[in-house]
């Protein structure tokens, strides 16, 4: 039984572990990774020294090989130390890790550690314990910090990955570089013309012109304007109909409240305007009446001609109230006649009277033969009303 102990514990395996994250073994001395043993580390070590002596990883491979000859000199006989290096990409990124993650499974493979001395130089810490923890535990972390600090090369990886993110996106480019870019080339061709002393006028003119479109967003009203151009799709034809005739229509009632306010007297002063009140809405309507039952009545007209392409039964309601707007045409010239010469009320009332009658008729009859025809053509709205249904059930 002890001698079952003593060889488990003898089985006990540290592995002292030096991380080149940045791959500057195989960017620099072409050096390929893993590197196991004291040997090949220190001949890596000094070569990656020789190619460039402020190389701080160098300095962490020197600082693992010393780790392990001095664990190795207190000669604790139930403990087994190996020395290795893995490296990542120079690229960084999930490249880089993923390089370091097949490593140490192959390192892991041949040496079975039960614990891991993590030698980092100290700027890719975050990024590698993780990678490391998750398959093996680290018991101590050994940072080598030579002639610089973290947080100075943690800010020159920040700048440039600042700098690259500048470089290629072309939301950033746009302005960190393509603004420069025109002034340098606007001062080249006003130079080629021997005009540059226009130069420092023409400065605050573009860009007082470039925060006015970003300020007010008119770059990004003109790309949406662009965008909605490239996808824009027609829609069907009777909806093209109602809105042609909603245009048409419109124009038609601007052009007669014109004439309406047109054929209106002027008048001196605010009193004479409340006291001839009457007569001004008699003359505004004669003035404009014509026009604006056009407009109201081509905008219905359009409208009926799409409910007719959709077989829809308004259809019907709209054509009988085209025929009642017509005809308010004859109640309201009596209304102006009445307005205007109130002197003789017996005729103007007659006339009134009886546009308001015969109206009324119109709008019985009008409600008679949709009840009729609704009957009569009830198959041919039968599709529409069905989905009006469906639609109401779901």
């Amino acid at each position: 039984m002890a001698v079952k102990e003593k060889e488990e514990k003898v089985q006990k395996r540290i592995l002292i572990l030096c991380v080149d994250r940045d791959g500057d073994l195989g960017a620099k001395a072409g050096i390929k990774t893993p590197l196991v043993g004291r040997k090949e580390n220190l001949q890596a070590a000094v070569e990656l020294a020789l190619r460039d002596p402020e190389e701080p990883d160098a300095n962490a491979m020197f600082e693992a090989i010393r780790l392990y000859d001095r664990l190795q000199s207190e000669g604790k006989q139930d403990e087994t130390f190996e020395v290795a290096t893995i490296s990542g990409s120079e690229l960084g990124g999930v490249g880089a890790d993923r390089k370091l993650v097949t490593e140490l499974n192959e390192l892991l493979s041949s040496f079975p550690a039960k614990e891991v001395i993590l030698v980092t130089d100290g700027y890719s810490d975050e990024a590698v314990l993780p990678l490391v923890e998750s398959r093996v535990p680290v018991s101590s972390i050994r940072r080598i910090i030579v002639k610089h600090s973290e947080s100075i090369e943690e800010t020159a990886a920040l700048f440039g990955k600042y700098l690259k993110m500048i470089m290629g996106d072309p939301r950033y480019s746009r302005i960190i570089l393509g603004l420069p870019g025109l002034l340098l080339a606007m001062l080249g061709v006003l130079s080629i013309f021997n005009l540059a002393h226009y130069y420092l006028l023409a400065l605050p003119i573009f860009f007082g012109v470039f925060l006015l479109f970003k300020g007010f967003g008119v770059d990004k009203a003109l790309k949406a304007f662009y965008q909605w151009i490239k996808e824009y799709s027609p829609p069907p034809l009777q909806i093209q109909i109602s809105n042609f005739s909603l245009g048409v229509g419109a124009l038609c009632i601007a052009v007669g409240v014109y004439l309406g306010l047109v054929k209106i007297p002027l008048q001196p002063d605010l009193a004479l305007w409340i006291s001839n009140f009457p007569l001004i809405m008699g003359y505004f309507i004669q003035g404009s009446v014509d026009l604006i039952i056009v407009g109201v009545c081509v905008v219905l007209l359009g409208r009926a001609i799409r409910w007719y392409m959709e077989r829809d039964t308004r259809l019907l309601r709209n054509i009988a109230l085209i025929v009642l707007i017509g005809w308010s045409r004859q109640i309201l010239y009596a209304t102006s006649d009445l307005l205007i010469n109130p002197a003789d009320p017996s005729r103007g009332t007659e006339k009134l009277v009886f546009s308001i009658a015969v109206g009324i008729l119109i709008g019985v009859a009008a409600i008679l033969v949709i009840f009729v025809i609704h009957r009569s053509a009830k198959e041919f709205f039968k599709e529409i009303e069905e989905k009006i249904e469906e639609l109401k059930e779901s």
